[in-house]
């Protein structure tokens, strides 16, 4: 008897870690196809029309350009305080010449552009999460089709959109302010320098290494607003669950961001 009850609790606690575990693989099967629907409607040419690039106009100016200032204030403060770190280590290592190296791969290519991508996740997409979980969960996105709109075309594809050109504007204006900075602290306001400076600059940023800069950007700005749709979506129809939709989503978008960092990372040194 007592055997038995142990052998029941063990298959119930099994069965139920079981359920769990499909249910995760199925919540990523969804998001994945989503994604998948998503990457498939932005290359349609029916997708561009003036209601839709009034919604992508609208996510760019409240995802980049409402904290321009203040992203690139802190873009610029955290660049300033990592380049001063990484010149002050090399100089006292007897490695000065390679500190503008270290620098351009260490800040540049890895730092600057997850920075980034968490800082629009944490601005742009919690909010995408917690507004599209709202409305599935208010039946809004039903309405909507009842009527004949299409709110993959219509809401969801236009953020999609206006996350990536966000996530690479801002990357791109951080990873000026750290070149500026960078030079400015290693060479000066002497401008024969400059030469040295853009000779070292082509040798680390080669075409094959700017197009994985560029792709592992793309997938960032993909991630931080394909996931939080995708979470939203797949909430329950019940308005208590929508604070746990966005906390599910932003942790599977964290785990997302930092998935694309070691594989980027990976294939770049390994």
């Amino acid at each position: 008897m007592h055997y038995d009850r142990h052998m029941s609790w063990l298959t119930d606690i099994l069965s139920q870690s079981g359920d769990a575990l499909i249910a995760r693989f199925a919540t990523w099967g969804r998001t994945l196809r989503f994604g998948m629907v998503t990457l498939a409607g932005i290359f349609s040419p029916a997708l561009y029309n003036s209601a839709t690039r009034t919604v992508v106009q609208k996510q760019i100016y409240f995802t980049a350009w409402q904290i321009l200032f203040g992203f690139g204030l802190f873009a610029a403060l955290f660049s300033l305080i990592l380049v001063r770190i990484a010149s002050t280590a090399a100089q006292k290592y007897g490695l000065g010449d390679f500190a503008l190296e270290l620098i351009l791969r260490v800040l540049v290519i890895e730092l600057l552009p997850l920075m980034t991508a968490l800082f629009v996740a944490l601005r742009s997409g919690a909010a995408i999460n917690a507004e599209v979980a709202l409305m599935n969960i208010t039946n809004e996105i039903k309405a909507l089709e009842g009527v004949g709109i299409d709110a993959l075309r219509l809401e969801f594809l236009p953020r999609v959109i206006g996350g990536v050109v966000s996530v690479l504007a801002l990357t791109a204006l951080a990873s000026l302010c750290a070149l500026l900075i960078a030079y400015l602290d290693l060479y000066g306001l002497q401008a024969y320098s400059l030469a040295d400076f853009s000779r070292v600059v082509g040798q680390v940023f080669t075409p094959l290494l700017l197009f994985g800069l560029w792709l592992k950007c793309m997938l960032f700005g993909l991630a931080v607003t394909v996931i939080p749709i995708a979470a939203g979506l797949d909430s329950p129809h019940k308005l208590f669950f929508a604070p746990i939709a966005v906390l599910s989503g932003m942790v599977r978008l964290f785990f997302v961001l930092m998935l694309i960092e070691v594989g980027s990372l990976t294939i770049t040194y390994l």
